[in-house]
């Protein structure tokens, strides 16, 4: 059994450890600005949230919510990118070009040079396109913070931004990327899409699925993260879809090229990584959860003061790539949903101290049952090598059935 999230090591537990102090010798923070931090940094995930409507596109120009940016959100989402870069099956050489399309303060590039040391004394180049210029600048001073000055990486700022019809308002010179990459960005495009519009979303997948081609070197890949709600659950498998269309093979999380069995939905859902067995095939979706407890404390002690604790960091992506084939074998079980009680299936059978948790396999959606003790042990984003019982299916959700004891 293999995971998408293997445990930290202690050098990356230690830079993380380390992000809220390095952030804050790099951006002091303003005497005006401390009292208020807890209450800006809830204020900021208002506006990312449920306050889209009242956010402008330079948000982060203003000072206040730039500094809780860098305080909260930075911290956490490269403790959440670093998990899930550090065992991707990502193929960087000397002299390879990264494109980071909505790159923000830098997330990318620092979440890499954390989680994948064996680059760190490789020359690479980064083009980081960013509408807001502050954003970009700060990143790059906290790259150098991090990094050092003797970093063999060249960073590129670009201002500039992506539109919904999958045109950037600037021109990216230079030779094709090895890898483009695309983290929280496209639900800034399709956050206020009607639920009933489908066709939006699906031209949205198509446009930037041709964006993301023409930008990447014919061996190269793509890589898309987004948070893990439904609608970014739709988002990424309809990319996918329009990737494998014109020769591109995913390469994770899939275990396959067959089409998508959790194509998600508009829902807002309310309880990403528990709802995925429901019975409408719209409220499932490809995501995947795992606990925070590694990340620093003093990270937590900020998202309790402002209110907004995270116990669990929850994601979709997908990383595709061409000339490449997954590892994956005939009868690999991608594992997506939390354990929950099981009920019962379509036809009689002999009961297994029924607990499951749902996954993904080249035959389709998958419920893997067992005692709960041995769910426990394949938690979300494990890769399970496990037959399916042939002529069973789960009654609630028609998933075939694979068990492990």
């Amino acid at each position: 059994m293999t995971s998408l999230f293997p445990p930290l090591n202690n050098e990356t537990r230690q830079i993380l450890n380390r992000l809220p102090d390095l952030i804050g010798k790099t951006f002091p923070l303003p005497a005006r600005y401390r009292s208020t931090l807890p209450g800006n940094v809830a204020e900021l995930s208002r506006l990312l949230t449920s306050g889209r409507e009242e956010r402008s596109a330079s948000y982060l120009g203003k000072p206040a919510l730039l500094s809780a940016y860098l305080r909260y959100f930075l911290p956490w989402n490269i403790y959440r990118l670093s998990r899930l870069l550090a065992a991707l099956p990502l193929e960087l050489k000397s002299g390879d070009v990264i494109n980071d399309l909505g790159a923000g303060p830098l997330t990318l590039a620092a979440s890499l040079w954390i989680s994948r040391p064996e680059y760190r004394n490789i020359p690479l180049i980064f083009r980081c396109i960013d509408r807001t210029a502050a954003v970009l600048e700060a990143g790059k001073l906290f790259f150098q913070s991090l990094a050092g000055g003797t970093a063999p990486w060249t960073i590129k700022t670009i201002k500039g931004e992506l539109k919904r019809n999958g045109a950037l308002s600037v021109e990216i010179k230079g030779k094709p990327a090895a890898l483009s990459a695309a983290v929280n960005i496209y639900n800034e495009l399709f956050w206020s899409f009607s639920p009933f519009d489908t066709g939006k979303i699906t031209r949205l997948a198509e446009d930037q699925m041709r964006l993301l081609m023409s930008l990447t070197e014919s061996s190269g890949c793509v890589l898309v993260v987004e948070p893990g709600i439904p609608r970014s659950g739709e988002f990424i498998s309809l990319l996918r879809s329009c990737l494998i269309k014109n020769g591109y093979i995913p390469l994770s999380p899939c275990t396959h090229q067959a089409p998508c069995p959790l194509p998600g939905g508009m829902s807002p859902g309310k309880n990403p990584g528990r709802t995925i067995g429901k019975a409408a095939g719209k409220e499932r979706w490809c995501h995947f959860a795992f606990d925070t407890e590694d990340a620093p404390t003093e990270l937590h002690k900020l998202s309790m003061a402002a209110k907004i604790p995270k116990e669990r960091a929850v994601l979709s992506f997908i990383l595709a790539g061409r000339n490449r084939k997954p590892e994956q074998g005939e009868n690999s079980i991608r594992v997506i949903s939390d354990s929950f009680p099981v009920t019962g299936t379509k036809e009689k059978r002999p009961s297994q101290s029924e607990w499951g948790r749902y996954g993904c396999s080249n035959k389709g959606l998958v419920l893997l049952k067992g005692p709960r003790e041995s769910l426990e042990t394949s938690p979300s984003g494990s890769l399970e090598e496990l037959p399916l019982i042939n002529g069973y299916t789960d009654k609630k959700s028609g998933a075939l059935i694979a068990v492990k004891n």
